[in-house]
């Protein structure tokens, strides 16, 4: 096999274990989202208020995030800390970009709002990574 063809061939398993993983922190996340009744506003983003719209639209954007952590961590994924740091720093870049920037402008809120919502979207975020870089983890053990 090319190497170019072998860099694919990684990067497409990587991307596919990520979709996994990124499902798995999604589904944990989604569990803290729904005891605090914000599924309801992630709904909003496409013009529902339905907390089970909420959910699919949550694991779609879980799911699309965990896809791009696949493919930038699969190279030391076999690593626990090192896919763990990764995985921590990844839901910390998406609770800035996501839960700060991108939500806020798209529902015509301010951004960069800190308040107890905004900490609570914090730890879950820390959460969706470290479950998401533990899913990864575990999916490419045998990859050393």
């Amino acid at each position: 096999m090319s190497t170019i063809a072998h860099t694919r061939s990684h990067a497409v398993t990587y991307a596919g274990r990520g979709v996994v993983a990124g499902l798995a922190g999604g589904v944990v996340f989604g569990m803290l989202m729904a005891m605090t009744g914000m599924l309801p506003m992630v709904a909003m983003l496409v013009g529902s208020e339905s907390a089970v719209v909420g959910g699919a639209v949550h694991l779609v954007i879980s799911a699309a995030i965990g896809l791009v952590f696949g493919i930038l961590a699969g190279a030391f994924a076999h690593r626990i800390l090192p896919v763990l740091g990764a995985g921590l720093g990844y839901g910390l870049v998406w609770w800035v970009l996501g839960a700060l920037v991108l939500m806020p402008t798209m529902m015509g809120m301010p951004v960069f709002m800190i308040d107890e919502a905004a900490v609570m979207s914090l730890m879950g975020h820390a959460v969706y990574g470290l479950v998401a870089a533990a899913t990864l983890y575990a999916l490419s053990r045998g990859d050393a």
